[in-house]
Protein backbone atom coordinates (compact mmCIF):
# COMPACT_ATOMS: atom_id res chain seq x y z
CA UNK A 1 0.00 0.00 0.00
CA UNK A 2 2.89 2.71 1.07
CA UNK A 3 4.38 1.92 -2.72
CA UNK A 4 1.00 2.66 -4.46
CA UNK A 5 0.43 6.09 -2.18
CA UNK A 6 3.94 7.31 -3.21
CA UNK A 7 3.19 6.24 -7.08
CA UNK A 8 -0.23 8.03 -6.93
CA UNK A 9 1.45 11.24 -5.12
CA UNK A 10 4.34 11.27 -7.71
CA UNK A 11 1.66 11.18 -11.04
CA UNK A 12 -0.29 13.93 -9.33
CA UNK A 13 3.14 16.25 -8.51
CA UNK A 14 4.94 15.32 -11.71
CA UNK A 15 1.67 16.90 -13.95
CA UNK A 16 1.79 20.13 -11.35
CA UNK A 17 5.54 20.25 -12.22
CA UNK A 18 4.60 19.84 -16.10
CA UNK A 19 1.99 22.26 -15.71
CA UNK A 20 3.87 25.08 -14.09
CA UNK A 21 6.58 24.32 -16.42
CA UNK A 22 4.65 25.05 -19.35
CA UNK A 23 3.16 28.33 -17.33
CA UNK A 24 6.59 29.52 -16.91
CA UNK A 25 7.69 28.80 -20.12
CA UNK A 26 4.55 30.94 -21.46
CA UNK A 27 5.19 33.57 -19.38
CA UNK A 28 9.00 34.14 -19.08
CA UNK A 29 10.26 32.17 -21.95
CA UNK A 30 11.57 29.04 -23.21
CA UNK A 31 14.86 29.46 -21.80
CA UNK A 32 14.16 31.25 -18.64
CA UNK A 33 14.23 28.35 -15.66
CA UNK A 34 10.96 30.52 -14.00
CA UNK A 35 9.01 26.92 -13.59
CA UNK A 36 11.51 25.69 -11.66
CA UNK A 37 11.92 28.42 -9.58
CA UNK A 38 8.29 28.40 -9.11
CA UNK A 39 8.05 24.67 -8.31
CA UNK A 40 10.83 25.00 -6.13
CA UNK A 41 9.92 28.02 -3.81
CA UNK A 42 6.11 26.51 -3.80
CA UNK A 43 7.54 22.62 -3.14
CA UNK A 44 9.65 23.92 -0.15
CA UNK A 45 6.36 26.28 1.33
CA UNK A 46 4.09 23.09 1.19
CA UNK A 47 6.70 20.91 2.72
CA UNK A 48 7.50 23.53 5.62
CA UNK A 49 3.50 23.76 6.29
CA UNK A 50 3.03 19.98 6.03
CA UNK A 51 6.36 20.17 8.56
CA UNK A 52 5.18 22.72 11.00
CA UNK A 53 1.62 21.20 10.84
CA UNK A 54 3.32 17.75 12.68
CA UNK A 55 5.45 20.00 14.77
CA UNK A 56 2.23 21.98 15.81
CA UNK A 57 0.30 18.82 15.99
CA UNK A 58 1.96 15.44 16.29
CA UNK A 59 -0.11 12.51 15.13
CA UNK A 60 -2.67 14.89 12.89
CA UNK A 61 -1.20 13.76 9.96
CA UNK A 62 -0.95 10.21 9.92
CA UNK A 63 2.13 7.92 8.25
CA UNK A 64 -0.03 7.11 4.98
CA UNK A 65 -1.05 10.82 3.91
CA UNK A 66 2.29 11.85 4.92
CA UNK A 67 3.64 9.20 2.62
CA UNK A 68 1.38 10.11 -0.37
CA UNK A 69 2.03 13.83 0.11
CA UNK A 70 5.58 14.59 1.35
CA UNK A 71 7.22 11.82 -0.63
CA UNK A 72 4.31 11.18 -3.24
CA UNK A 73 3.04 14.38 -4.50
CA UNK A 74 6.11 16.55 -3.03
CA UNK A 75 8.69 14.22 -4.60
CA UNK A 76 6.80 14.45 -8.21
CA UNK A 77 6.59 18.12 -8.23
CA UNK A 78 9.85 19.41 -6.59
CA UNK A 79 13.92 18.35 -8.18
CA UNK A 80 16.63 19.75 -7.15
CA UNK A 81 18.10 18.25 -10.02
CA UNK A 82 16.31 20.36 -12.79
CA UNK A 83 17.24 23.33 -10.67
CA UNK A 84 20.87 22.88 -10.98
CA UNK A 85 20.63 21.44 -14.83
CA UNK A 86 18.51 25.12 -15.93
CA UNK A 87 21.98 26.80 -13.94
CA UNK A 88 23.92 24.99 -15.46
CA UNK A 89 22.23 26.00 -18.98
CA UNK A 90 22.34 29.59 -18.35
CA UNK A 91 26.04 29.42 -17.01
CA UNK A 92 27.07 27.37 -20.77
CA UNK A 93 25.26 29.84 -22.33
CA UNK A 94 27.35 32.68 -21.08
CA UNK A 95 24.54 34.40 -18.77
CA UNK A 96 26.85 33.86 -15.41
CA UNK A 97 25.19 36.89 -14.24
CA UNK A 98 21.65 35.24 -14.30
CA UNK A 99 23.46 31.86 -13.74
CA UNK A 100 24.11 33.61 -10.27
CA UNK A 101 21.30 35.60 -9.59
CA UNK A 102 18.82 32.15 -10.23
CA UNK A 103 20.96 30.25 -7.97
CA UNK A 104 21.12 32.73 -4.83
CA UNK A 105 17.71 33.90 -5.67
CA UNK A 106 15.99 30.75 -5.74
CA UNK A 107 18.04 29.24 -2.90
CA UNK A 108 17.15 32.45 -0.63
CA UNK A 109 13.36 32.26 -1.56
CA UNK A 110 13.38 28.77 -0.68
CA UNK A 111 14.45 29.12 2.46
CA UNK A 112 11.91 32.07 3.30
CA UNK A 113 9.49 29.86 2.17
CA UNK A 114 10.20 26.97 4.29
CA UNK A 115 10.61 28.80 7.24
CA UNK A 116 7.49 30.62 6.65
CA UNK A 117 5.36 27.84 5.63
CA UNK A 118 6.55 25.96 8.98
CA UNK A 119 5.33 28.94 11.25
CA UNK A 120 2.13 28.56 9.82
CA UNK A 121 2.03 24.79 9.91
CA UNK A 122 2.57 25.02 13.44
CA UNK A 123 -0.09 28.02 13.99
CA UNK A 124 -2.95 26.02 12.38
Amino acid sequence: MQWLLVFLGGGIGSLARHAANRLGAAAFGPTAPAGTMIVNVAGSLLIGLLAGAVVAAPGSISPGPRLFLVTGVLGGFTTFSAFSLDALALWQRGQTGAAALYVLTTVLVSLVAVAGGFMLGRSA
